[in-house]
């Protein structure tokens, strides 16, 4: 008989000789009225000295009876903590992560998050003739299971693929299906400036609002600081989107600075700033904005002062990087002692990344002092490993604690 004591919820204290697999609670009532009762819960299986204070708090109603809301102790190992999401309590949903072969890092530090995590292999294999020969490991084995699928789609090349498969899995009677992407990469291809021009981020967004549902459901994705707000509501009621964010990643890598308390931070243009303003509303902010002038575009500081500061530059994404070294050259014009930069998304076509120097210790306006990104993008972490001024952030533990929601 299972002695994993039942979730927070509300009882009559008339039931509570009736509380399930337990001896009746010792309540202890104080002399005045008050909010909190002391409450101790013992476990017959494991004798008197199994007691764990849980905490009481005293609701009133319009009956004669006393209602309480019981909690668990924060520190039982017996209660899953909803709080931080630790994957290793028990009864932590067990999951089978498959993965593409650009994302097969990844996906081990995922693994190795949580040992609710089992990882599973697919086979990518080609034709004669190129196109795809792929084949599930175990298929069998997974019915039942809740099962993800670890993407990349840093080609277009690499897509079918790989559409292959997450079209496969939700079919193969698992329990539930979850696609983590964590660049959804046609996100700056949403416009439609004249008639004829194609929205791909649309397209892409209908596709996998059509991953069949599995036997518990619509498939759920996982993306990464989507590059435009409202590319959210591209997708259709069969799949359901869940959007996390790489800032919170900064934002403790940020404490574990020296200067720590020396920061600002300052956005590129006012949509970074409308993206990530609240998350990093703590700092000093810095907005800058490009102004036309001719056949230029200029960049300029619209608000706030850089001077004396370590300023960090904070976008979703970087390509050419052009905006983010003129952002640069201002804020180092402008006083700023240190300047580095954050994006959640390195893209960098062309090995674009080697446009970055590293400041060390000379003027900021001749380098980074640290670009952090992701490694939502695993061919540019493979580049820039151990070349400053880059330094990469996992997603790992984020993408461990979202395949437990």
């Amino acid at each position: 008989m299972s002695t994993t004591p039942p979730p927070p919820h509300s009882i009559s204290s008339s039931k509570i000789s009736h509380f399930p697999r337990f001896k009746s609670p010792k309540l202890t009532y104080p002399n005045t009225l008050s909010t909190k009762i002391q409450c101790d819960l013992k476990n017959p299986q494991k004798g008197n000295n199994s007691a764990e204070k849980w905490t009481v708090d005293y609701v009133p109603g319009p009956d004669p009876g006393i209602h309480i809301i019981l909690k668990p102790p924060i520190s039982s190992p017996s209660t899953i903590n909803f709080a931080n999401n630790n994957n290793n309590f028990k009864g932590a949903k067990k999951v089978c992560l498959f993965y593409c072969s650009e994302m097969e890092e990844l996906a081990q530090r995922i693994a190795a998050e949580s040992d609710s995590i089992e990882l599973r292999s697919i086979t990518w294999r080609t034709f004669e003739d190129g196109f795809p020969n792929l084949f599930i490991s175990n298929a069998h084995g997974i019915r039942g299971q809740n099962v993800a699928f670890l993407a990349s789609f840093n080609s277009p090349g690499v897509i079918f693929e790989q559409l292959s498969v997450i079209y496969a899995l939700p079919k193969l009677f698992v329990t539930s299906f979850t696609l983590v992407l964590p660049f959804f990469p046609t996100g700056t291809s949403e416009r439609m400036e004249e008639e004829g021009d194609v929205a791909t981020a649309f397209t892409l967004a209908r596709i996998l609002s059509n991953i069949p549902i599995s036997r518990g459901g619509p498939t759920s994705l996982v993306i990464f600081d989507i590059h435009a707000l409202q590319e959210r509501f591209y997708f259709g009621d069969k799949v359901l989107p869940c959007f996390e964010s790489g800032i919170p990643l900064l934002l403790n890598r940020l404490h574990q600075l020296p200067d720590s308390d020396n920061i600002s931070i300052a956005f590129p243009d006012d949509g970074a700033w409308k993206r990530f303003h609240k998350q990093l509303q703590h700092f000093p902010t810095i907005v800058c904005a490009k102004v036309r002038e001719g056949d230029q575009r200029n960049v300029h500081i619209k608000e706030g002062d850089p001077k004396g500061r370590h300023v960090v530059i904070v976008d979703d994404l970087v390509q050419s990087g052009g905006t983010l070294l003129e952002c640069q050259k201002v804020l180092a014009r402008h006083g700023a002692e240190k300047v580095s930069a954050y994006v959640t998304h390195g893209i960098f076509p062309n090995k674009s990344w080697e446009r970055f120097k590293h400041n060390d210790g000379g003027k900021p306006d001749a380098g980074m002092s640290y670009f952090w990104i992701t490694d939502s993008c695993p061919q540019t972490v493979s580049e820039v490993t151990n070349r400053r001024p880059f330094e990469v952030l996992s997603l790992a533990a984020s993408i461990s604690a979202a395949l437990q929601i």
